[in-house]
């Protein structure tokens, strides 16, 4: 039973195998961050509470965040939730944040949103149940257009998946080359690294640490892959760092070559501030990311642009 869930949940990914060598592409340097409601999207997608791990949708029409605000008028809870925004085209602002509510969400915090094709979402929950490995694990679920979301899926624990006793952020989903899981593993005493699952006809394999991508002093967290699997944004406080935690990149050739050595964004996109959770839009030009603190809150959700 569960070898056939785990294999229902590669179809939700949209599992397809591209070869082993993509084709490399040029891009201009990353514009100076602003947060991102000066584009004319909704005010609220920032606000005086926590609001952070923001990506958009492969179709660029919704954008998913993490934040505790509350959800009514009156809520005393400050756990994390997921929330939604959309907008009908891509040539138009997004509207305010939805909260996407139960079974997504739960009273733990569910947090590092990823939207897939075919409207699959993998996401980080802290949610206490007879299959949780630890502190953070990662989850799959997926959009019924009729239904709504449908009850999420708990990844495989250590060493039969990528969950464990640790805490897992930011996942990953990358299709080209070898498809496989991207995502940190740590905790408050233990410094992230990042790790990769592969794909597997059951679900997702062992995670192993990926050497290129990890500073052993440093804490390497949260990845995103650029869709055609050669460029990866992280947050990391490694040497070099200009706040608590920085956006770095790594790159390489084709999808069968080693991960180059992480470079700073530099300071068009990291402060003095601590900048977490970055994500390349489907296209690879928009890049978003939190900062904490931020001007309206304790995290405030950035953009930055290039060509």
């Amino acid at each position: 039973m569960r070898a056939r869930l785990i294999t229902a949940a590669i179809v939700i990914l949209g599992q397809v195998a591209i070869g082993g060598v993509a084709q490399a592409r040029s891009y201009s340097d990353w514009g100076t961050a602003h947060p991102i409601e000066h584009g004319g999207n909704s005010s609220e997608l920032n606000t005086a509470s926590l609001d952070g791990c923001p990506i958009q949708a492969p179709d660029g029409l919704s954008i998913y965040l993490a934040s505790n605000r509350p959800r009514f008028a009156g809520d005393t809870r400050t756990d994390l939730d997921i929330w939604v925004a959309e907008r009908a085209s891509t040539d138009e602002p997004f509207g305010a944040p939805v909260n996407l509510g139960a079974p997504v969400n739960s009273t733990a915090d569910d947090f590092c949103p990823t939207p897939l094709r075919g409207n699959g979402l993998l996401f980080v929950s802290r949610r206490t149940t007879a299959q949780s490995c630890g502190l953070g694990d990662i989850y799959l679920t997926r959009r019924n257009p009729r239904h709504g979301w449908v009850e999420p899926l708990h990844l495989p624990c250590d060493p039969f998946g990528p969950n464990s006793t640790l805490d897992e952020q930011g996942p990953s989903y990358v299709e080209a080359g070898a498809p496989a899981l991207y995502f940190s593993r740590g905790s408050t005493t233990v410094p992230g690294d990042i790790f990769v699952s592969p794909a597997t006809a059951d679900g997702f394999g062992p995670a192993a640490a990926v050497a290129s991508l990890n500073d052993t002093a440093a804490n390497d967290i949260q990845p995103n892959v650029r869709k055609d699997g050669l460029e990866l944004v992280l947050s990391s406080n490694r040497t070099g760092t200009i706040g608590g935690q920085d956006i770095w990149v790594s790159t390489r050739a084709t999808t069968s070559d080693p991960w180059s050595t992480p470079v700073n964004l530099g300071a068009a996109v990291n402060t003095a501030a601590g900048e977490s959770r970055p994500s390349l839009s489907w296209d690879a030009r928009t890049l978003l990311f939190g900062r904490a603190p931020g001007p309206e809150g304790s995290s405030d959700i950035f953009v930055s642009t290039r060509q």
